[in-house]
């Protein structure tokens, strides 16, 4: 495509395009548990009418009044209903014959291994709920929990939900100073931690840095320790509680707090522009109906399936597709607790075969480091037993979307690519895997019932071609608020454009109605008066077959404003020669267009990313316009950065 053929009339300059195609194989079709566009119709004629039945299927001790209320950016799901979100994912199956099923099949990286049934999970949720009760924390409380994937996790968090405490988890990866501000804006009462956890073989020192976090968090009376293993620790008398010891003398059952519709369920911090952290509100009853709709449907799911959700429960990842959608369901979940590379390369794969997993969700961050690490470690396990592949995290470009339905579905395995955020709190935009056609790269269209839009500067809808993807009515998920900061939730995400939900991200609509995520708008670049996006340049990179991975930013340029630089990690084993430049600025002429050639390729062993795998295009831009590097207590690996910063003054 050359650059003669960019729509003008487009906010963002849709460049990329993709003209494969894969129909769902007829067998899954043939079983799916939607087989054919009625869903969407249903959703089109009345969406209250669909989100009040998707909310019928959960278990209310009282019904609600009235389905929706609505007043931008303020609205209420379901007024009047009551019903509990542990009771919903345990209760009901129990009392629906799930009592003897697998619920989570945890393995923790040095490969200790952990069953837990509804039953089991059921009886050690009411004990921890006890313990917290006894320790004083009451309904609307909130309790912060910064923990390894261990069980423990899922069951204290259930525990919360159980007597109507707010949780909010701070990712085990994160600093002291990050769990600290967390506490301190959420004013936690409660923080449950364990003596430590494994990371790529490594211990993580969770108790300990805590209690430097502690030392600023007058809001905290108790802490909960769970033992993971014989980590040394400090123990601070009366403050400082051994799970085991409080659950050993813990009734065995706690009535669950029947809980308004509206009543919060959780706070989860996502990092703003401005450093300081958002705490994301979510309530109960909207928030379940979107996550238990979605994870039946998106999923597919069924009694017999194997879900692993890979993401941490410290994303919003975690809690709707691990800890509440799938559980809603009575799904058998796998939990795993470290490294997709630890001990080797090919974890993920052996756990996959261990387990027979037949639904697998993961980010294409980590399906990238598998492309880079290449097939050879997926072909030595049996991955049969997949039916059912999904992606998450951030959009998954052409070629890494081809590897994981060769590789890893061995073309036989539809993909749901979905696109949704922390705000959001379920998916939004994906592929219903018994009906939709599928487009390496697109999302494709919008879940039934979500009715988003891709809007121009001047809030007119495009109709084919690139702008600014909103959400133009109420869903029963959406975030409720910033957590004390209602100002900053309106002007974020209301103001752009009136009643209607501003996602920051860009997005274009190709001829089929088919949705493209762009990425974060502040990462479109203006070049020569066309803004592209950096998504679409990457894709071009990688589908070069040398690269496994690339992240593109705007640098300074005299005469056209702003040119792309591209930090690229090639594939191991593939020759990274000096003509390798060359070869793949031409590359993305070729795919693109001649606009969107890097001024600048840098070449690196690994690019700098958060702990949940998501490339810091901010401190790249840091890098190359000379500044001081910004906040990086969120990195994964800091050495990175400096040799980024070497290589790049080279």
């Amino acid at each position: 495509m050359t650059e003669t053929k960019v729509k003008k009339t487009t906010a963002i300059s849709a460049l990329l395009e993709e003209g494969r195609r894969f129909d769902p194989p007829i067998h899954f079709t043939q079983n799916a548990n939607i087989q054919d566009h009625s869903l969407y119709e249903e959703a089109a004629k009345d969406r209250e009418r669909f989100w009040a039945k998707m909310a019928g299927e959960l278990d209310w001790f009282e019904k609600w009044q009235t389905v929706l209320d609505w007043n931008p950016p303020h609205a209420t799901w379901f007024a009047g209903g009551k019903l509990n979100a542990s009771y919903n994912c345990l209760d009901r199956h129990i009392k629906n014959g799930l009592r003897n099923k697998a619920a989570i099949i945890w393995e923790g990286e040095p490969g200790d291994q952990r069953t837990l049934t509804y039953w089991d999970l059921y009886r050690e949720v009411n004990q921890f709920a006890n313990c917290l009760k006894k320790l004083g924390v009451k309904k609307g409380d909130r309790v912060a929990f910064y923990m390894p994937m261990i069980p423990e996790l899922a069951i204290g968090l259930l525990a919360c939900a159980r007597i109507g405490a707010v949780h909010t988890v701070v990712f085990g990866g994160f600093s002291p100073d990050a769990l600290r501000d967390r506490i301190q804006d959420a004013k936690a009462k409660v923080l449950v931690t364990a003596d430590g956890g494994y990371r790529r073989g490594n211990l993580m020192p969770l108790k300990h840095d805590a209690d430097l976090a502690l030392r600023e968090t007058p809001t905290i009376e108790h802490v909960i320790i769970v033992k993971r293993g014989d980590f040394p620790l400090h123990v601070k008398e009366g403050r400082d509680h051994w799970l085991h010891r409080l659950m050993q003398e813990a009734e065995s059952y706690c009535e669950p707090e029947p809980m308004d519709a509206e009543d919060m369920l959780f706070i989860l911090y996502t990092s703003g522009t401005t450093g300081k952290p958002k705490g994301i509100v979510h309530t109960t009853g909207g928030y379940l109906t979107g996550t238990y709709a979605t994870s039946k449907y998106v999923f597919d799911l069924k009694q017999e399936d194997v879900f692993w959700c890979t993401a941490d429960i410290g994303w919003i990842t975690g809690h709707s597709y691990f800890l509440y959608g799938p559980m809603l369901n009575g799904a058998t979940q796998i939990m795993y607790e470290g490294a997709p590379d630890w001990p080797d390369r090919d974890r993920f794969w052996e756990l996959i075969e261990k387990y027979g997993v037949s639904i697998f969700y993961t980010a294409p961050t980590a399906i990238r480091a598998f492309m880079k690490w290449g097939a050879e470690w997926p072909e030595r396990h049996d991955l049969r037993s997949l039916r059912l592949l999904g992606s998450v995290g951030e959009p998954i470009n052409p070629e890494a979307w081809m590897w994981y339905h060769q590789h890893i579905g061995r073309e036989a395995c539809p993909i749901v690519d979905t696109w949704w955020q922390t705000e959001t709190g379920s998916i939004m935009i994906t592929s219903l895997p018994g009906v939709t056609s599928l487009k390496p790269g697109s999302a494709t269209v919008p879940f039934p019932g979500i009715e988003a839009e891709i809007l121009s500067e001047e809030g007119e809808r495009i109709e084919e071609g690139g702008g600014y993807l909103v959400v133009k009515s109420p869903w029963p998920s959406m975030a409720r608020g910033i957590y004390g900061d209602p100002e900053r939730f309106q002007q974020q995400y209301w103001s752009k454009y009136k009643g209607v939900y501003f996602t920051g991200d860009g997005a274009k609509r190709d001829q089929d109605g088919y949705f493209w995520i762009l990425g974060r708008v502040d990462d479109v670049i203006n070049v020569s008066g066309h803004r592209i996006s950096t998504m679409e340049v990457e894709s071009a990179l990688v589908d070069h077959h040398t690269v496994a991975e690339a992240a593109v930013i705007g640098i300074h340029h005299d005469l056209k404003g702003q040119a792309i630089a591209a930090f690229v990690t090639i594939k191991e084993g593939s020759d990274g020669n000096g003509k390798l430049e060359a070869v793949l600025r031409d590359h993305v002429a070729q795919k693109i267009g001649s606009i969107a050639k890097p001024e600048k390729i840098i070449f690196s062993a690994d690019l700098p990313k958060t702990r949940s795998g998501k490339i810091m295009r901010r401190l790249l831009r840091d890098i190359a316009e000379g500044k001081a590097l910004g906040d990086t207590t969120t990195l994964a690996d800091p050495t990175v950065l400096e040799k980024l910063k070497r290589t790049y003054e080279e």
